[in-house]
């Protein structure tokens, strides 16, 4: 099988590792330093306190590849429009792609009990591109649980976690969701398949709304942000916002805030995402975090005044800090 990873930033590489280590050899697209160094020196990723190197295939986002079988997607969701045209020439009759990005996914309608169907999700995908371009039945949604930090280019520290869900959009079981939570086991991944992934991705948005922008805002590590008082309450606000919009759409949330705010403060000091893009001078994926979970807050009148001043504070700061650059 021709297995590619699309964005192998952190989170991609300590996957391809898994795989490779699985015996498969994954396709890895990168870029910048990053890519230089996987090219020049393979990658280097710590695990456990042991650290070893692999020898991957790495290319850049302009090469040309043969088609790939499963390409599993770990780009921020701002950057897979910008993508399209190389992404979709990875492309057969039967490419299944495994969209493995934090948010509120483009396809979140396809398939769900709703007038809008055939709607996609224009925070993330404002031009309807990704939806006519690659077509929501190839999707397969993915949430990943792992938290790892690209520390040098070439270089990634897994921090924490081995749990991965997927699923299909129309919350069905299909051969090629078992067929890929085969290969991610195998790659020594704690794989379920569910039913309906829309619970798991709420659950993830859960921490993502809560405690992305804050850390941003603030700097602070998960378990600081967790346990502070302060920022404790800021997240507990967010996340019952956050539960309000899910289960408009039918999410149901499986544990309660306080357990899911210690699970954030279990990770430790790690850096989310969001708060390793900005202190790159990355852009942010508040359109998928943030402004996809607004977006269904209005097409569902549920207020989220918290989220909304979280949006603006986190846009403010940015405005203000890079437009002096």
């Amino acid at each position: 099988m021709n297995i590619c990873i699309y964005g192998a930033g952190a989170i991609g590489c300590w996957l391809a590792a898994h795989l490779h280590g699985a015996g498969y050899t994954p396709n890895l697209i990168a870029r910048g330093n990053h890519l230089n160094a996987l090219k020049r020196q393979g990658l280097r990723v710590i695990e456990a306190d042991e650290e070893r190197l692999i020898q991957v295939n790495a290319f850049g986002d302009q090469d040309t590849l043969a088609a790939q079988d499963l390409i599993i997607v770990t780009l921020k969701a701002h950057s897979i429009t910008p993508a399209l045209d190389h992404l979709t020439s990875l492309l057969h009759e039967n490419t299944t792609i495994l969209f493995a990005v934090n948010g509120v996914p483009w396809w979140f309608f396809f398939g769900l009990d709703s007038a809008r169907t055939e709607q996609p999700i224009h925070s993330v995908d404002p031009d309807g591109r990704i939806w006519n371009d690659i077509g929501p039945q190839r999707a397969v949604g993915c949430v990943l649980y792992p938290a790892a930090e690209l520390v040098a280019p070439g270089v990634v520290k897994h921090v924490s976690g081995n749990r991965i869900s997927i699923g299909e959009p129309k919350a069905n079981m299909t051969d090629r969701t078992e067929k890929i939570s085969a290969i991610l086991t195998k790659a020594g991944c704690r794989t379920s398949v569910r039913r309906d992934i829309r619970n798991e991705i709420w659950i993830k948005l859960w921490g993502n709304v809560a405690f992305n922008p804050l850390s941003v805002l603030t700097g602070a590590t998960l378990d600081r942000l967790a346990t502070d008082p302060g920022t404790q309450f800021v997240a507990t606000r967010l996340m019952e916002e956050t539960q309000a919009i899910g289960e408009y759409y039918g999410a149901r949330f499986g544990m309660t805030i306080p357990k899911r705010i210690q699970g954030a403060a279990s990770v430790g000091p790690h850096k989310t995402s969001m708060l390793q893009d900005y202190l790159q001078g990355k852009p942010l994926e508040t359109n998928a975090v943030l402004d996809g979970v607004l977006e269904l807050a209005s097409l569902a009148n549920v207020d989220a005044p918290t989220i909304r001043m979280m949006q603006a504070m986190l846009q403010m700061k940015l405005q203000t800090e890079r437009s002096k650059n």
